[in-house]
């Protein structure tokens, strides 16, 4: 069938619905709940609600596999707030290093982002990752 080895495949919901679930997704800019999904498809909660999640995971999945190219802005950051009694600022116990980039037009308006877990900020560790999520020749 046309829908084999797609998001769709063997969904018993008409195409028309799946499609509108889409078009419902992009269109709010904060998000849809999964139970104003169901209102407007006319589903059940446990149906609006399978709708929603795999249509998250499948951006989700579709926006991995797409490195970052052009011009880039890089930040490094922690997780983790501050822990009573304990030591404080970058770098304390419990903190999770992590790096923040977003692609950007040459007008500087942002068009993608990803947020990545690092071992580190150390060269290495950071060049591990520009190899792995940055298209070559990336400014």
């Amino acid at each position: 069938s046309l829908t084999a080895g797609t998001l769709f495949a063997r969904t018993h919901l008409p195409l028309r619905i799946w499609f509108l679930a889409i078009y419902l997704l992009t269109q709010h800019k904060n998000g849809i709940s999964a139970l104003s999904l169901r209102r407007q498809l006319g589903v059940n909660a446990n149906t609006a609600w399978l709708i929603k999640h795999k249509l998250m995971q499948t951006m989700i999945e579709r926006d991995d596999t797409k490195p970052l190219a052009g011009i880039v802005q890089l930040d490094d950051a922690y997780w983790g707030g501050e822990r009573h009694g304990g030591s404080t600022g970058r770098g304390s116990p419990g903190k999770t290093p992590f790096v923040a980039a977003v692609q950007i037009t040459a007008q500087g308006f942002p068009m993608a982002m990803r947020m990545d877990v690092v071992p580190g900020f150390r060269k290495t560790a950071l060049a591990q990752w520009a190899q792995r999520h940055l298209a070559p020749g990336t400014a």
